[in-house]
């Protein structure tokens, strides 16, 4: 009598041969499902996400190579790195990044500030939503890029509306997310604090604060985001320092390779910052379980 295929384990299945020899139980390896994929799943993740880039890379050098893409229109990969190279070398390049860096350093923290101020005013009382949040909407809703012209009368052509354009578009990120952090809190747990006799600032600084965290984290990324293309329009305005100003520059004399190493560096700065904050959210949530695919 054969029973078909079991998925059975091999010591289960001895003993069932043993006790009932009319029994044949044919075995099929039980393979979890998360072990089950193709061969690029045993490559080494980092490998793995370097694959696009560099199929890109390619694909860009051989357009170049052949003539499809004329150096006016984009430089070959080789020709950036080259002018990369240069620009290091001479030293505008460190001294450029410093500058901008700088530039987004400042109005981060300005911006921070002020988002984050107000987030806790608005999110931890009634009459502060009812003072703060309609006015935040409001202004929210205005092209902030468009408030250039106006800074610039302000300000002046310095760094003072450079920075206060930074500033704005962290600010309002932040307030979002840490308003919706903190109103997203469960009430189950608040009760819980009262239950143990947490007084108001002890619900709020054992409970709400940390509930509210991983939005803030979240507004921390996308603040940080628009910081740099604050950055980008900031700098295209009078600017005699700083990426954008190399940016300005290269557009003046067609060097697309510039243009290019400028790009990349606004990238590469971005990319370095949100591993920054990736490394921050693993610290502090650590209390937080998430999934993390498979």
């Amino acid at each position: 009598m054969t029973l078909g295929h079991a998925l059975v384990p091999p010591d289960i299945s001895e003993e069932i041969n043993k006790f009932d020899p009319f029994t044949a139980v044919e075995l099929e390896p039980v393979v979890p499902e998360s072990a089950r994929g193709s061969r690029l799943g045993s490559v080494p993740r980092p490998l793995r996400r370097a694959i696009g880039p560099v199929l890109l890379l390619a694909l860009w050098q051989v357009l170049s190579a052949t003539g499809v893409l004329h150096p006016d229109v984009l430089a070959s990969p080789g020709t950036i790195a080259r002018a990369g190279s240069d620009l290091i070398a001479d030293g505008t390049l460190p001294s450029a990044m410093g500058i901008s860096l700088q530039r987004v350093a400042a109005g981060l923290v300005l911006g921070g500030v002020v988002g984050t101020a107000l987030a806790l005013v608005s999110g931890l009382s009634r009459l502060g939503e009812d003072l703060v949040d309609a006015t935040v909407q409001m202004l929210r809703t205005v092209p902030w890029v468009g408030l250039i012209p106006l800074f610039i009368i302000w300000l002046g052509i310095g760094e003072a509306p450079k920075v206060a354009l930074i500033a704005l578009g962290v600010a309002f990120h932040l307030y979002l997310n840490v308003y919706a952090g903190i109103r997203g809190v469960d009430e189950q747990l608040i009760e819980a604090g009262q239950s143990l006799g947490l007084g108001r600032w002890g619900l709020i600084r054992h409970v709400v604060l940390p509930g509210a965290l991983p939005g803030a984290m979240t507004g921390l990324r996308y603040s940080l985001a628009t910081a740099w293309l604050a950055l980008v329009f900031g700098e295209s305005v009078n600017a005699d320092a700083g990426i954008g100003f190399l940016m300005n520059q290269a557009r003046e004399f067609f060097r697309t390779d510039v243009i290019v190493v400028c790009l990349v560096v606004y990238a590469f700065l971005g990319l370095t910052a949100d591993v920054i904050v990736r490394i921050l959210e693993r610290l502090l949530l650590q209390w937080r379980p998430t999934f993390t695919g498979q």
